[in-house]
């Protein structure tokens, strides 16, 4: 199967929503929750992380994360992250609570296309302090594509994490996985990045980039958002409308897309310095806001 197909069945399978211009929706992927280990790349921006989801829950945005939120490459079990990152999964768990909480397999959380491994690990967790399990994300599910139709134009926002274009990140996650863990986590030490990411290999990234934009001309311009390269893309009107939201896992920073008022825009969270001294986590308007209708076709 080419990656077109890929694509194109994550797009006829993609779950629906409807939106329109009062809605407030942030975008997120690449988180790579790990363990807090030397090799969790997500620790070092976790507090950047955490104030920023906070902020969205508190304006009443809905999260949608685009893949690769849980490092199940690195890591044996969801439960080792879990414990790493508690309060980040308690405010996950208020999102969903509240029904604006959407979340798209990648390939480094593959495993959860096994809709039994979701609900042993997912559904539900062990609370410590009264010995009880309590609900998790009950019911919850990861489709490989999510799209977001306007109530009244009818735009389509067509979101995937974006490794449907990359063969061996599809159908090879598994060996992919394998060499993860028995190499490339111990290289991590001496700063030896995994040949098979995209985000560390700049010759896959260009062919990632150049198989999604050809399906998005082949498939009538389809407003398309991705991540799995960690690199940042935002198009102006008139160009192929490919939106990445970066990733999580920057040095010292993280980056997403956020829609309100019917126009979308990329963001940065990252720490800042007051003159005082003070650190502060800030956000920082990089591109837009744009009007989603500037990217609609005329027909």
């Amino acid at each position: 199967m080419s990656s077109q197909h890929r694509i194109t069945k994550a797009y006829r399978t993609a779950r629906r929503i409807p939106f329109n211009n009062s809605s407030k929706i942030v975008i997120f992927s690449d988180c790579h929750r790990g363990d807090s280990s030397f090799a969790d790349e997500f620790a070092n921006n976790r507090n950047i992380y955490f104030h920023a989801l906070k902020h969205y829950y508190a304006e009443g945005f809905t999260y949608c994360e685009l893949g690769d939120g849980d490092e199940l490459w690195e890591n044996l079990t969801f439960e080792s992250i879990f414990e790493a990152h508690h309060n980040v999964f308690e405010l996950l768990r208020l999102f969903y609570a509240e029904n604006r909480l959407h979340r798209l397999v990648g390939n480094h959380d593959m495993v959860y296309k096994n809709k039994k491994y979701v609900e042993k690990h997912l559904y539900r967790y062990f609370n410590k302090v009264t010995g009880t399990h309590d609900p998790l994300f009950p019911n919850i599910e990861f489709p490989e594509g999510l799209v977001l139709q306007h109530e009244e134009t009818g735009q389509e926002l067509f979101m995937i994490h974006g490794h449907q274009a990359d063969w061996m990140n599809y159908h090879g996650w598994k060996f992919n996985r394998f060499m993860v863990r028995a190499l490339w986590r111990q290289l991590q030490i001496f700063g030896i990045g995994d040949p098979t990411s995209p985000a560390k290999n700049y010759k896959e990234l260009i062919k990632v980039e150049r198989r999604t934009k050809q399906w998005i001309i082949d498939n009538d311009t389809i407003f398309t958002i991705t991540g799995h390269t960690h690199r940042p893309r935002f198009p102006e009107p008139g160009e192929i409308p490919y939106f990445n939201d970066g990733s999580c896992v920057h040095p010292r920073s993280i980056t997403g897309l956020e829609i309100e008022n019917g126009a979308i825009a990329l963001i940065k969270w990252h720490i800042t310095t007051t003159e005082d001294g003070t650190l502060q986590v800030t956000r920082l308007l990089l591109e837009g806001p744009q009007l989603l209708k500037a990217y609609q076709l005329k027909r």
